[in-house]
């Protein structure tokens, strides 16, 4: 449910995309996209199997902070040179560690819980098979930053 080959809808029909420039940053926009809070992980040469169908988007450039692919720069809809063997795909692994530190420890995937809206709440995090809380030691707005796009928040 958190990997596998992505394909796009676009004018009526499903599609792949060729991993031409396809890297980590693409991945984690289309994690967010989806509402995935893993860690995100490009794959290439149709990893997750070759897709059948037209190939819909090329050279797909994204930054990292877009929250769709339709923001990234890419080529024109249905403009490749690919075929099905280098359709891309992404893991968004909720039980991976990501590179940033939250009180000495690695944080897995976060919640945030006890709030009055999804938006706000206590911080936890999914590590060694438990949910548990972040202490407040060295906690900054940078820490919240983190989280609230790792959440797909602005």
């Amino acid at each position: 449910s958190f990997e596998g080959r992505v394909e796009v809808y676009h004018d009526g029909k499903w599609g792949t995309i060729c991993d031409d420039q396809w890297d980590d940053r693409d991945a984690e926009v289309v994690c967010r996209q989806l509402g995935l809070s893993g860690t995100p992980k490009a794959l290439s040469w149709a990893h997750y199997g070759q897709g059948s169908g037209p190939i819909l988007l090329d050279e797909v450039q994204c930054s990292g902070n877009e929250l769709s692919l339709d923001q990234c720069k890419k080529s024109d809809w249905g403009q490749q040179n690919c075929d099905h063997i280098e359709d891309a795909g992404v893991s968004c692994d909720p039980f991976t560690g990501t590179d940033v530190q939250l009180c000495q420890s690695d944080a897995g995937t976060v919640r945030l819980a006890g709030g009055r809206s999804p938006s706000e709440g206590r911080v936890e995090v999914y590590y060694n098979g438990d949910w548990g809380t972040v202490c407040d030691d060295g906690w900054t707005d940078l820490g919240a930053q983190v989280v609230c796009r790792q959440l797909g928040f602005r």
